[in-house]
């Protein structure tokens, strides 16, 4: 199975071959062309229905990137990769993971383009094994706490995993 199989592994082009782009107007500080001129972006992803937008920049090159970025961690918080078979704890880790999962710790910074994949991996173990953090960081060849940290980069991601930790008893990582 290929690693682009969950929408955040896959590259720009093939992601935005998924999404339907509408250029939209939002008032507020930015002068009289943020408020007459459709500079900002809306990206719907068509096979989850994810929107993400952008429109605090003044032209429209700016702003789809930002859009493109929050779509991309938008779906790896909400899309799960299970079905897929070949990521995953069922599955191998993908050389995208090994390539930043070193010595127990993970390398990434949350502006790289590499974060919304390496939290959408993530987040799919967790899943596949039942929201153990252990299990999860075991599986992942990461400490517990570096596997939390990197949650914690993102807050939906932490908030997924907490929501799952109150339906089965446990406490709130804060």
């Amino acid at each position: 199975m290929s690693e682009a199989c969950h929408p955040s592994r896959k590259s720009i082009e093939a992601l935005l071959s998924e999404c339907v782009q509408r250029r939209i107007r939002r008032g507020g500080p930015g002068g009289q062309r943020r408020n007459k001129v459709e500079t900002g972006v809306l990206i719907t992803h068509q096979p989850s229905g994810i929107e993400a937008e952008a429109s605090e920049r003044r032209h429209v090159k700016e702003n789809l990137p930002l859009a493109i970025r929050r779509l991309r961690l938008a779906l790896a918080v909400r899309v799960r990769d299970v079905e897929c078979g070949g990521r995953g704890a069922r599955g191998g880790l993908s050389s995208r993971w090994s390539s930043r999962c070193r010595g127990g710790r993970i390398v990434v910074s949350e502006t790289h383009e590499d974060f919304p994949a390496l939290l959408a991996e993530a987040l799919d173990v967790l899943c596949e094994k039942g929201w153990d953090i252990r299990a999860g960081a075991e599986h992942l060849g990461c400490t517990t706490s570096q596997l939390v940290r990197l949650l914690r980069r993102w807050r939906p991601a932490l908030g997924l995993l907490n929501h799952h930790r109150e339906l089965s008893g446990e406490h709130r990582l804060k």
